[in-house]
C-alpha cells in the first residue's frame, strides 16, 4: 500500500508549476498558508481529508483523481481488468438513445428489478469490480425493454436503467474512473426523468452532490440537495417508507457538503433532520419496501455519519465520543462497504488523538471489513503512511537517545 509512483505533494507541485503559480498563490486559493504548501508539496504533511484534497484540485483546475493517482494500477494484471468492464459499460452509455442491441425478447420490469437484487448483495460486500462485470448486459436488457414497452411498464424499464446507472457510479467512484462517474450520473438523470418517479429524479440529483464535491463546490452541492430534497418533500410528509429513505439520505449527504464548507451550525442541523427519518423507518409498523432506489439508510447510518461530519470539520475528539455512544448492533448491521468507511474515519481520529495503534487497529478493521475498498482507497493509504512514518520517526529518535546515553559516536 505505501509504494507510490509519485507522492501526492510531487503531483501538487507539478500541477501548481503547469499553471504558473506560486505556492503563496495555491496557499492563498486555498485559505492556507505558504509554508502549509510547502510541506504538502514536500510530503512532511500528508493529506488524508477529501474535501482538503477536493479544494486543492479545485485550486489547481484539475480533478481530484489527477491528485490521488487514480485509477489506482494494481500490481497484477487481473487486479486490474475491471476497467474493461468500465468501458464495455460506457460503450452501452454512449448510444443510450439508440436502438439497443439484444437479442430475444427481455424479460418483463419485475424480473429485471429482482436481478438487481444480486447489484445490492454485491454494493453490500463492497465487490465493485464484480458490480461492473455484470452490469454492460443488465442496463442493455434494461433499454431494450424500454424500446419495445409501453406506459407503466416502460416507466419501469427507464427506473432499472437509472438505478443500475447509480451502482455503475458508486462502483467508478470507489474504482476511480471519472469518465464512468460523470456519464452514469448523466444518464441516470436522463432515464429518472422518464421513469415516472420522483424519487428517483432525486437520487439523481443526490449522486450529483457527490460529482460536486470532487470540484469543491460546496454550496452549490447543498443547493443541489435542497432541489432533491423539494422533489420528495410531500411524500415524506405523507410518511411514504421509500419518501422518508431518499429524505434521510439526501440530509446526511447534506450534512457532509455543510461540513466540508464550514458550516457547523448547518451540518448539526441535516444530521438532526436524518436521524428524525430514521426514527419514524424504526417506529413503521409497515414491513420496509424493497429498496429500489438502492438507499442504505438506517439509524445506524446517521450515527457513523455524524462521525464523518465531525471528522470534516477537524473535531476527531467529538467524533471518537460519539463512536462510543453509537450502537454497536445498528452499526454493524450496515453494509461491508458502509463499515469499511467508518472504521477508515475512525483510524484518522485515533491517529489525529495520537493513538497510532488504535489507529491501526482501526485501519485493520476497515480492510477486513472491505478489502478491495480499503486497498485502494486515497485517505487510507494516506493514514496508513502516516502511521508508518510516525512508527519509523519515533524509533530514530528512542534509538539517537540511546545511542546518546552508550556514547556511540555519529
Amino acid at each position: 500500500m505505501l509504494e507510490e509512483r509519485e507522492s501526492i505533494g510531487k503531483r501538487v507541485r507539478r500541477a501548481r508549476l503547469r499553471l504558473g503559480m506560486t505556492q503563496a498563490d495555491l496557499a492563498a486559493a486555498t485559505g492556507r498558508t505558504q509554508v502549509w504548501v510547502s510541506k504538502v508539496e514536500k510530503g512532511t504533511i500528508e493529506l488524508d481529508r477529501a474535501g482538503t484534497i477536493n479544494q486543492i484540485a479545485a485550486a489547481l483546475h484539475c480533478h481530484p483523481n489527477d491528485l490521488i493517482q487514480r485509477p489506482f494500477v494494481a500490481g497484477k494484471p487481473s487486479e486490474n481488468q475491471w476497467q474493461v468492464s468500465a468501458a464495455a459499460i460506457l460503450r452501452e452509455l454512449r448510444r443510450y438513445d439508440l436502438t439497443p442491441v439484444f437479442d430475444g425478447v427481455p424479460r418483463p420490469s419485475a424480473e429485471l428489478w429482482r436481478e438487481t437484487e444480486r447489484l445490492h448483495r454485491l454494493r453490500d460486500a463492497a465487490a465493485n469490480v464484480a458490480i461492473l462485470k455484470v452490469l454492460p448486459d443488465m442496463l442493455r436488457e434494461a433499454r431494450a425493454l424500454a424500446e419495445v414497452s409501453t406506459g407503466r411498464e416502460r416507466e419501469e424499464a427507464f427506473a432499472v436503467y437509472a438505478i443500475e446507472c447509480k451502482f455503475a457510479h458508486t462502483a467508478a467512484h470507489t474504482l476511480g474512473h471519472p469518465e464512468l462517474i460523470a456519464m452514469a450520473c448523466e444518464r441516470a438523470a436522463w432515464s429518472a426523468r422518464l421513469s415516472g418517479d420522483p424519487v428517483m429524479e432525486a437520487v439523481a440529483d443526490w449522486m450529483r452532490v457527490w460529482d460536486m464535491w470532487a470540484t469543491a463546490d460546496w454550496d452549490d452541492a447543498l443547493a443541489l440537495s435542497d432541489k432533491a430534497l423539494r422533489l420528495v418533500e410531500d411524500r415524506y410528509r405523507a410518511n411514504d417508507p421509500l419518501a422518508v429513505r431518499a429524505w434521510g439520505a439526501m440530509h446526511l449527504r447534506a450534512a457532509v457538503s455543510a461540513a466540508r464548507a464550514g458550516r457547523r451550525t448547518e451540518a448539526e442541523d441535516r444530521i438532526r433532520h436524518a436521524y428524525a427519518a430514521a426514527e419514524l423507518m424504526d417506529g413503521s409498523r409497515v414491513e420496509p419496501p424493497f429498496d429500489r432506489h438502492s438507499l442504505t439508510f438506517s439509524s445506524g447510518n446517521v450515527q457513523v455519519h455524524e462521525v464523518s461530519v465531525q471528522l470534516e470539520m477537524g473535531d476527531h475528539a467529538r467524533a471518537l465520543i460519539l463512536n462510543e455512544r453509537a450502537d454497536p448492533a445498528k452499526v454493524a448491521a450496515l453494509p461491508a462497504s458502509r463499515r469499511g468507511h467508518h472504521h477508515m474515519d475512525l483510524a484518522r481520529a485515533w491517529l489525529w488523538d495520537g493513538n497510532r495503534d488504535k489507529a491501526l487497529q482501526a485501519l485493520e478493521t476497515a480492510e477486513k471489513t472491505a478489502p478491495q475498498l480499503v486497498r485502494n482507497h486515497p485517505i487510507a493509504r494516506a493514514t496508513l503512511r502516516r502511521i508508518v512514518y510516525a512508527e519509523r520517526s519515533a524509533t530514530r529518535e528512542k534509538l539517537r537517545h540511546m545511542s546518546d546515553r552508550f556514547h556511540l559516536d555519529g
